[in-house]
This record gives C-alpha cells, structure tokens and sequence, in this order.
C-alpha cells in the first residue's frame, strides 16, 4: 500500500475509533468490517492504488 492510502486508511479508522465515522452521513459506523471497507474505498477515491479483493 502507498504512503497516500496508509495515512487515508489511519485517519478514517481513528475517526471509527472516536466513534465520529458516519455511514451515508447519518448512522454512526459501529462495525470494524464496515469501517475498514469504508477506509479502503476513500483511500481508492483519494488516488491510493489499492488493489481489489481477490476471487
């Protein structure tokens, strides 16, 4: 993982961990899963190339 992608992925999960990380705006994210999936598709859109999930 790039550097972009690690730092992107570490602010939203410090977000997750404060409890401040939103789904859709509204719900508050309380799965670890659902945080991580989230990180990983803002790292995406933020240019960090991040390889897919494999078959």
């Amino acid at each position: 993982m790039a550097t972009k992608g690690k730092a992107k992925i570490e602010e939203v999960m410090h977000e997750f961990k404060e409890g401040k990380l939103k789904s859709g705006g509204k719900k508050k994210v309380t799965s670890r899963k659902q945080a991580v999936a989230i990180a990983l598709s803002e790292a995406r859109e933020a240019g960090a190339k991040i390889p897919r999930k494999g078959a």
